[in-house]
């Protein structure tokens, strides 16, 4: 079974930056299509970002052109690049496969956007 760890979130001001990492022990990591996914306080969990093994992405209307997904499948890792956060970006932020099923969901990362 793959194991998920997220870090990097923190509080930052509106239009302020992060970067999101996920590290994924296993050997399956480089075959999979990667997601960063989000779940604000009352709402349901959401892909925001999607990269496939090759590195072809997809993002959510609405953080395309703020943010950026990578990958790196010699260390196991998916980065997340969030620019220009606003407020509504505020949730835990986890990563997983994108198809199901997925993997158990690691502990996430809070980001916080406020001033």
């Amino acid at each position: 079974q793959v194991q998920l760890v997220e870090s990097g979130g923190g509080l930052v001001q509106p239009g302020g930056s992060l970067r999101l990492s996920c590290a994924a022990s296993g050997s399956s990591f480089s075959y999979n299509a990667m997601g960063w996914y989000r779940q604000a306080p009352g709402k349901q969990r959401e892909l925001v970002a999607g990269i496939t093994s090759g590195g072809g992405t997809n993002y959510a209307d609405s953080v395309k052109g703020r943010f950026t997904i990578s990958r790196d499948n010699a260390k196991n890792t998916v980065l997340l690049q969030m620019n220009s956060l606003k407020p509504d970006d505020t949730a835990v932020y986890y990563c997983n496969r994108v198809y199901s099923p997925q993997w158990a969901w690691g502990q996430g990362t809070q980001v916080t956007v406020s001033s």
